[in-house]
């Protein structure tokens, strides 16, 4: 027969282990909710004292693996990375790498949504900075069809050309100087001409001159001192030029003396114009008064495409007169 102290020992511990199962069973239940919400996308805010649905945050740099802030805290995670579990609102991120300038932007989250930033890129604090030039340089302008940069000697009007990384410099022409500024930079269709031209003068040059190169190739300057030219086109055959200036719409071979032919006059000084190489027709903005006397804008197409414009025949015909 077992003393008394045993029997009372037993029925302690049969008080704790039903003690500790309800609780358990009390425990489970009252984080049941929570289990729940977590498993549904959902987190406790404590700042409205409720659940809310969680969202997703996606970050990605260029370069990658740089470190990443949230409100100020830096998370374990390095990019690319997704970050989970966000309550709605609006968070301070921000990307820090090594060697490159920091990137920081409020992100606003939305419920039940993934925020993308996925083209965040990140910039070296040492630039690939490197001169091209080897003299002093008056403008420049690229011609992205042939990866080429051009450049103008400030000083001889030497045109220089070289590779988008600057190498293989070669010159390639000479611009002799306008009276004032020029106002734009346009090659012809063959990349064999450059013009440039300010408002009372245009220059051609032809690139990749001879010595022995032929009176028409040599660069020259055409004058207008009584217009003011707007703008100006090559036609798609390389060899004439249309000219928009604040009178009227002309056509000129590119040579020297060339005589010019108007083929519209305008009543708007700044006449907006834009010219189609791939099919030679020029489109621009000029007005009308009626008869009662109001001005009308009107938009005007030109065809100067050699089989419906006799461009050679008109200017034969100029010079004879």
């Amino acid at each position: 027969m077992k003393p008394a102290w045993f029997h009372k020992r037993g029925l302690n511990e049969q008080r704790i282990r039903a003690f500790l199962f309800y609780s358990s069973v009390a425990v489970f239940f009252a984080g049941l909710p929570l289990i729940l919400s977590f498993s549904f996308g959902y987190k406790f805010d404590r700042r409205t004292f409720k659940f809310s649905r969680t969202g997703l945050l996606y970050l990605k740099t260029q370069p990658p693996g740089a470190e990443i802030y949230l409100n100020k805290k830096l998370l374990v995670e390095k990019s690319p990375a997704t970050v989970n579990e966000l309550l709605p609102g609006t968070y301070e991120v921000r990307v820090e790498l090594r060697g490159y300038y920091p990137w920081s932007d409020d992100v606003r989250i939305e419920e039940s949504k993934i925020t993308r930033l996925d083209k965040i890129l990140l910039f070296p604090l040492r630039n690939n900075l490197k001169k091209v030039n080897k003299t002093s340089v008056a403008y420049f302008f690229l011609d992205k069809d042939k990866e080429a940069v051009y450049y103008l000697d400030s000083r001889d009007r030497i045109l220089y050309r070289c590779g988008l990384d600057g190498e293989r410099r070669a010159p390639v022409g000479r611009l002799p100087e306008l009276q004032s500024h020029a106002a734009g930079y346009l090659f012809s269709s063959d990349r064999n001409k450059l013009l440039y031209f300010s408002p009372s003068q245009i220059g051609i040059a032809e690139l990749q001159q001879r010595r022995d190169a032929e009176p028409e190739r040599v660069p020259f300057i055409l004058d207008y001192p009584q217009s003011d030219i707007r703008d100006v086109f090559w036609h798609s055959d390389s060899f004439h030029l249309v000219i928009v200036t604040a009178r009227c719409v002309e056509v000129m071979e590119a040579r020297p003396r060339a005589c010019p032919i108007t083929l519209a006059r305008l009543n708007r000084r700044d006449a907006q114009a834009y010219y189609d190489t791939g099919s030679d027709t020029l489109w621009f903005l000029d007005q009308e008064r009626s008869p009662e006397g109001d001005t009308h804008g009107n938009l005007y197409k030109l065809e100067l495409d050699s089989r419906t414009a006799p461009l050679y025949d008109l200017i034969r015909i100029k010079n004879e007169e």
